[in-house]
């Protein structure tokens, strides 16, 4: 099998856009689940509802990796997985360092989808000298000290940043000087890398505040429904808004237009 090193994904020279191969692993996903159950094809419109997409969107992705599926049968489950792993780079093995071997760190370590999914966890590294020789996910913690070596023995080209916030330029600097050209980030802080090297980052924290937001959204949506509810249920005289009867000047000052008796 190939090593990471050697061979690149070919998704940017065909040139599939960014968002497209953001949804291939959607679209992976999906297919798996589907071949680990024996189905031989699918629809583009039950595919799509899988990977959470719009059927036509699907099928527009699809076309810029040269697959158009079958009228009347759809797309072939087993060569779809073949097609997105091989554009994904995930028909070779990519050897991965993960540094920070925290409880973020170490959970990461534990992943189980690593494997299954062309990543091979190479090594594992730590600045703390108490955690040194500590097995994690059946791998010995290293010292950053030998962050380079273990980069250019094991021909790493993606490394995790698990690091404290504090920390994660310096190491994603040496990461970047040993060779690493893809990096995912899970500190909380924003990266700063030459051109030619790639950076996805995660933050939990980010995503929790949106899904606040929208929740505080549907509260207020809630909220305003619930008013309108309420208002239907009053009386006409109390619901409807009382109106000042008309008024003209009058020698005093305005009066109303019409006198009572």
């Amino acid at each position: 099998m190939a090593t990471g090193r050697t061979h690149r994904p070919a998704t940017r020279s065909r040139g599939i856009p960014e968002a497209t191969v953001a949804r291939l692993p959607l679209y992976l996903r999906a297919l798996t689940a589907l071949s680990e159950r024996s189905v031989p094809t699918v629809s583009s419109e039950e595919l799509a509802t899988a990977a959470g997409v719009n059927s036509a969107k699907l099928r527009k992705d699809f076309s810029y990796l040269g697959s158009y599926g079958t009228r009347g049968v759809g797309y072939d489950v087993e060569y779809l997985v073949y097609q997105i792993s091989r554009e994904l780079g995930l028909t070779q093995d990519w050897p991965v360092v993960i540094v920070g071997i925290g409880n973020l760190g170490a959970a990461l370590a534990n992943y189980g989808g690593f494997a299954s999914r062309g990543f091979r966890v190479a090594a594992l590294i730590d600045a703390d000298p108490a955690q040194t020789g500590k097995m994690v996910a059946g791998l010995p913690v290293r010292h950053t000290d030998e962050l380079e070596d273990i980069v250019e023995h094991n021909q790493v080209s993606i490394g995790v940043i698990a690091t404290p916030a504090g920390a994660a330029q310096e190491v994603c600097d040496r990461l970047v000087a040993a060779g690493v050209t893809s990096i995912l980030n899970f500190a909380p802080t924003v990266l700063s890398v030459p051109d030619g090297v790639d950076v996805r980052k995660v933050d939990l924290s980010i995503e929790l505040q949106i899904l606040a937001f929208h929740e505080q959204r549907k509260a207020g949506e809630d909220l305003g429904e619930a008013v309108a509810a309420a208002r239907d249920t009053l009386p006409k005289a109390v619901a409807e808004p009382v109106t000042e009867p008309a008024r003209r000047p009058g020698p005093d000052g305005d009066v109303p237009a019409v006198m009572p008796a």
